[in-house]
């Protein structure tokens, strides 16, 4: 699966950051190709490339302020968690994404 996500927490340090390194692991251990934008406290650092988004299978928003630039991700499914999620279970989380973009797939087709 090709994953885009955006990381933002509250602060714009911690989680932001942690959430970042917990979902590259766990795509990393799903064999998932995920590329990571954040939006902390230094600005946005990885800007997702429009290549990336338009490659990608879905779109993961981890954040929990308002964040800029969601409407690159109009034409992709997009699913939106808090960042303390992301933290407490990256892999459960992806694997479920990659649930529901399957079963997504199977009805289009």
């Amino acid at each position: 699966m090709k994953i885009v996500c955006v990381c933002a927490c509250t602060s714009g340090i911690a989680h932001t950051y942690l959430a970042k390194a917990k979902l590259e692991k766990a795509a990393k251990e799903l064999g998932d190709e995920i590329h990571i934008e954040t939006q902390g406290t230094i600005g946005t650092e990885n800007a997702l490339t429009p290549e990336q988004i338009a490659e990608a299978d879905v779109a993961l928003l981890a954040v929990d302020i308002a964040t800029t630039g969601n409407e690159r991700f109009k034409n992709i499914p997009t699913v939106k968690v808090g960042t303390s999620l992301v933290v407490k279970a990256p892999k459960k989380l992806l694997e479920k994404i990659e649930e529901e973009i399957k079963e997504r797939k199977s009805k289009k087709e």
